[in-house]
């Protein structure tokens, strides 16, 4: 990779090519050590949050699938969240491959179509985040106004919006992420032409990822707090620690992700002097606060759905029918197989 292409290729959330990267514009730096610790880290990590993530987002699209008949405007939302950290989740098997063996496998178009579906779904989690989030302001503040325009059609078309939002946002990394010859090995990376790409990258992330959307929830629940503190109900406190929880949970985990990109782009740029010791702490940073934000796909159905009554007797059902149909179909099998060493025995 030459200079000029390396001072054009940025880290995105589907490249990792970065992580075995010995080419810089300063004198080789021993990235051994970080390599194995990002392969341990990142693998280990990434297991988990695909095992969780799938587990509870799946349990959450299979309980409104089943009460789909009763869904309200929330349990929309919440299908379509559930949905989008699906869609991020199933592409970490990918990148996981990748990591472990340091060499893309996949070819090109699953190159590009894993990173935007990736990208995509990143987007359209926080989107449905931030819908949810004006969702309940407008209903508490101004519940008379709006219930006879609150309906399930201005819903979907809201969902539909978001997500042609989401994939519309995400199209660059579907254009310029492809599949790169590199020294003894097939790469995946992120490696736009233009430089302004790039600038567009850092300012959809930052900005559409986090910026604007912790500042429209700090925004409504700043004013739902005062006004659920007024109402004389049991489950208000309930509520305000839930929608505290949800504002310092998405700044925690996604914050400092954001942060360590920002200063990979300063370091990329020469605004950050170029030393071995600061490339490694960036690219560490980076390792580090990326995995721990996407564990926050599997905080969403905790802290969306699981926490409401309703929807957990319904989930426990669910649960509960699985393992009733599980233990029914292992007794019968048992009884058959009983059944046969009898019949077998018999003839002999």
């Amino acid at each position: 990779m030459t200079d000029m292409h390396e001072n054009f290729t940025i880290t995105t959330m589907a490249d990792y090519s970065y992580y075995y990267d010995y080419n810089d514009t300063f004198a080789p730096c021993d990235y051994v050590e970080m390599i194995s610790f990002s392969k341990t880290y990142l693998v280990t990590l990434y297991s988990f949050v695909f095992i969780l993530g799938f587990l509870g987002n799946g349990l959450v699209v299979c309980v409104l699938v089943k009460h789909s008949k009763k869904a309200n405007v929330t349990d929309l939302c919440l299908f379509n969240l559930a949905l989008s950290d699906l869609l991020f989740i199933l592409t970490l098997p990918f990148y996981s491959h990748y990591i472990m063996v340091n060499h893309w496998t996949f070819g090109d178009f699953m190159c590009r179509f894993s990173s935007w579906m990736h990208q995509t779904g990143f987007f359209s989690s926080i989107f449905f985040m931030v819908a949810m989030t004006l969702d309940r302001y407008v209903v508490i503040m101004y519940t008379h106004r709006v219930s006879q325009y609150r309906r399930m059609k201005g819903c979907l078309g809201l969902c539909l919006v978001v997500w042609f939002l989401s994939l519309f946002v995400s199209l660059p990394t579907l254009c310029f992420t492809k599949e790169t010859n590199e020294t003894h090995r097939l790469g995946c990376s992120y490696s736009p032409e233009n430089k302004n790409w790039i600038l567009y990258e850092h300012f959809a992330t930052n900005v559409l990822g986090l910026i604007i959307p912790l500042s429209v929830m700090v925004f409504c629940y700043s004013r739902i707090i005062p006004t659920l503190v007024n109402l004389k109900t049991i489950k208000r406190h309930r509520v305000i620690k839930l929608i505290i929880a949800i504002m310092v949970i998405f700044f925690l985990f996604w914050a400092p992700y954001n942060i360590s990109l920002f200063l990979k782009f300063l370091f990329s740029n020469g605004t950050i002097p170029s030393s071995c010791d600061m490339d490694t702490q960036i690219k560490l940073s980076v390792i580090v606060t990326e995995a721990l934000a996407y564990t926050h796909c599997c905080l969403n159905p905790i802290i969306y759905a699981f926490v409401g009554q309703k929807f957990m007797k319904r989930a426990l059902q669910i649960v509960k029918s699985v393992r009733f149909t599980s233990y029914a179909s292992s007794r019968k099998s048992s009884v058959v197989s009983r059944s046969s060493d009898v019949t077998h025995a018999a003839v002999m």
